[in-house]
């Protein structure tokens, strides 16, 4: 499974319909589904980012496909990270370093 923390700010057309943004959040949510990505978290901040993500899917394509969709909406700005549980998250060596 495939997961990205993506950041979020609000552009000022974000800005300016800030009552609706709930709204918006369970229509991404609604897209989401349909597009085979899981929400596990949506979040409001405050601070540097207004929002955050967490979503997960079996593929990056279809998480980068989705934000695609969100970004072409006006709404937000994104940065989105990669993420790893600690499962996933494994050290390895550098080449040549393995004995």
């Amino acid at each position: 499974m495939k997961r990205c923390i993506t950041l979020l700010k609000f552009t000022e057309k974000g800005s300016a319909h800030i009552k609706e943004s709930t709204s918006r959040a369970h229509a991404f949510d609604a897209l989401a589904e349909k597009s085979g990505v899981k929400v596990e978290g949506q979040f409001w901040t405050i601070g540097h980012y207004d929002g955050a993500l967490v979503l997960a899917a079996d593929s990056e394509a279809k998480i980068l496909h989705l934000l695609a969709s969100l970004a072409a909406l006006g709404n937000v700005r994104t940065e989105t990270l990669q993420a790893f549980t600690d499962k996933e998250f494994v050290l390895r060596p550098p080449l040549g370093l393995d004995r």
